[in-house]
């Protein structure tokens, strides 16, 4: 099973319609219309909601705190120390991102991240959960296999890196820090952001080399 992003790893399948949207996509619009019309909903406040989410909140809000990291040693000190109050202090914070812990990778360990209940997820660092996280294949294989997952995300470790998996619950979420990579010597904090993924900071990727980027 593969859980790249993009890939529907349920039973349900997209169809095409006439409106180009698919299934989901398609209740999802209705369901808004008719709320709309009885008037239970605001359109400028889901236009509110989206834009928060898309633009305020996400994995490049997480891609700066890992970059942080990597440059200030006291602000990784902090971080490692207390995460939530580390995040906060750049301004990333609200709700689902309440109770953070870091967790960081070196050459001995590699961290990765899972809610095997449901989907818990730091938001306001990564933004919404990608569909493959909230999968049960991802959710209960990478518990028990979880070196096998990992390659099926293209991420090939040394066989003496420890693998391991952190359980997040409505208490307590991760964020993974990402090793540095090599070749971003003398790379800006800013620069530096851009090569931190989504994937990386959930642990089924790793930070991109400078020339991936």
């Amino acid at each position: 099973m593969h859980f790249r992003e993009g890939e529907d790893i349920s039973d349900d399948h997209h169809h095409d319609h006439d409106n180009h949207l698919s299934d989901m996509d398609a209740k999802v619009r209705a369901l808004q219309t008719i709320l709309e019309e009885k008037g239970l909903v605001d359109p400028a406040a889901v236009d509110v909601v989206v834009e928060t989410y898309e633009h305020k909140v996400g994995p490049r809000n997480g891609a700066q705190v890992v970059a942080k990291a990597w440059v200030d040693p006291e602000f990784r000190a902090s971080l490692e120390k207390n995460a939530s109050a580390a995040i906060n202090s750049l301004g990333f914070d609200g709700r689902q991102g309440e109770h953070m812990h870091a967790v960081f990778n070196t050459p001995e360990q590699h961290n990765m991240v899972v809610c095997t209940l449901c989907s818990c997820y730091p938001w306001p660092v990564l933004g919404l959960p990608p569909v493959w996280y909230k999968s049960p294949p991802y959710r209960s294989r990478v518990v028990y296999e979880p070196r096998k997952v990992l390659g099926e995300f293209g991420v090939e470790l040394p066989e003496g890196t420890k693998i391991k998996v952190w359980d997040s619950t409505a208490e307590l979420r991760y964020l993974v820090i990402p090793m540095r990579p090599a070749g971003s010597d003398g790379m800006s904090e800013s620069e530096l952001t851009d090569l931190v993924t989504r994937d990386s900071m959930i642990g089924t990727g790793l930070a991109l080399e400078p020339e991936q980027e």
